[in-house]
C-alpha cells in the first residue's frame, strides 16, 4: 500500500538544542512517581551507576543523546558519521500501524553521510541534474530509488570500491564494500541516534523548527543541506527536506515478523520504503518511526519526486562489532 500521498501532515512550532559532531578528515581509498523515603533513594544510586555501565554506547534508551562519533571524509569529498554497533527499540506502540509493534532490533556499525547526497555530488558522477529546485548545495530530488542505486554504484566504483548493486537485477550485496542506500532500521537507529523520543532530538515536535526544513518553514521548497541543527550523532536533515529512499521493500505487517538482527526488510514488494517526511510534510509524517513507500521507478501524482532523496551508507571497519539478536523486550 503506498503511503506517499500522505506524508503532508500537521505542521509545528518553534524548538530545542542538539549536540555537535567532532570531525576526523580521512582519505578512503575506497515514571511513575514513588513514595519511598530516603533509604530508598541512597540504595538506588550505586545501582544506577551499575546500570548505566552496562548499557551499550549504540542503545537508544532515553531522549538524551549519545556519545558524538567520529567521522572521515572520502575520496569523493563526502563527509561520513561511523554509526556504532548497538540496538534500539524499532518502531512506535503509539504510532501507525505500519509502524507497530515496537520491537528491539540489533545493528552493526555502518558509515552513513552526514547529510543528504547533494545536487553538487549527483551532478559530479551521474553528469546530470534532475532536481526541480536547484542549487548545488541543496540535496538532489526528483530522484527514484532506481537512480539512487546506480548513484550508489557510480560512487563505488570512482572509489574503487566494489558495487552492492547488481546492475541486472539491483539485489543488494551486503558483503560489498561499496555505498547503498540504509536498510529501515538502519536509518531509523542512525536517525534516533541514541535517543527514544519522536523525533531524533526528543518527543517534543516544536523543536522540528530548529532541526528540520518541513511544512511549517520549508516555504514549499527543499533548502541547502547542513544549515538546520543535527542530531547527536550529527546527522543533519534526517527529518524533512526531502524524504529519503531505503534499501528495503516495503512490507506493511513486517514488523509483526520482529527480526532482531540486521533486518533487511521483506524478500519483495512492489515499493520501496521512505523515510523522514519532507519539506512537504506535518510534524506527524517526520517522525523517526514514520514509514511510507513508492515504487521504485515511478513518481505518485499526488506527492512527486521533488520530495525525494537519499543519502548513502557503507559498511564499517572490520573491528566493528557485528549485530546479534538481542533479547526480547
Amino acid at each position: 500500500m503506498t503511503r506517499a500521498c500522505n506524508l503532508a501532515a500537521v505542521p509545528a512550532l518553534a524548538g530545542r538544542t542538539s549536540a555537535a559532531v567532532p570531525a576526523l578528515t580521512l582519505a578512503a581509498p575506497s515514571s511513575a512517581s514513588s513514595a519511598a523515603g530516603p533509604r530508598t533513594r541512597r540504595a538506588a544510586v550505586p545501582i544506577l551507576v551499575l546500570v548505566l555501565a552496562l548499557v551499550p554506547a549504540g542503545c537508544g534508551t532515553s531522549d538524551e543523546p549519545g556519545e558524538a562519533p567520529a567521522t572521515i571524509t572520502t575520496a569523493t569529498g563526502v563527509r561520513m558519521v561511523l554509526i556504532p554497533a548497538g540496538e534500539f527499540v524499532m518502531g512506535d506502540e503509539e504510532g501507525d500501524d505500519d509502524a507497530r509493534p515496537a520491537h528491539r532490533v540489533g545493528l552493526g556499525g555502518f558509515y552513513i553521510d552526514a547529510t543528504e547526497v547533494t545536487q553538487r555530488h549527483y551532478e559530479t558522477l551521474m553528469g546530470r541534474n534532475p532536481s526541480k529546485f536547484t542549487d548545488p548545495d541543496r540535496p538532489v530530488e526528483r530522484a527514484s530509488w532506481l537512480a539512487a542505486a546506480k548513484y550508489c554504484n557510480m560512487r563505488s566504483l570512482r572509489e574503487g570500491l566494489r558495487p552492492c548493486y547488481d546492475p541486472a537485477t539491483l539485489a543488494c550485496d551486503f558483503s560489498a564494500d561499496g555505498y547503498r542506500l540504509p536498510t529501515e532500521a538502519e536509518w531509523e537507529y542512525a536517525c534516533r541516534a541514541a535517543t527514544a523520543g519522536r523525533y531524533g532530538f526528543g518527543a517534543d515536535p516544536r523543536g522540528l523548527d530548529r532541526h528540520a526544513w518541513f511544512k511549517a518553514n520549508a516555504e514549499k521548497g527543499t533548502h541547502p543541506v547542513g544549515r538546520k541543527r543535527p542530531n547527536a550523532w550529527g546527522l543533519f536533515d534526517m527529518h524533512g527536506n526531502v524524504a529519503e529512499w531505503c534499501n528495503d521493500f516495503y512490507g506493511e505487517s513486517y514488523y509483526t515478523e520482529r527480526v532482531g538482527a540486521d533486518p533487511r526488510g521483506p524478500a519483495s514488494s512492489e515499493e520501496r520504503v521512505l523515510r523522514g517526511g519532507s519539506w512537504r510534510s506535518g510534524a506527524e509524517a517526520c517522525r523517526s518511526s514514520a514509514r511510507f513507500a513508492e515504487a521504485p521507478g515511478l513518481a505518485d501524482v499526488c506527492f512527486g519526486y521533488e520530495a525525494y532523496g537519499f543519502r548513502c551508507v557503507r559498511r564499517a571497519p572490520a573491528d566493528s562489532a557485528p549485530a546479534q539478536a538481542p533479547a526480547a523486550p
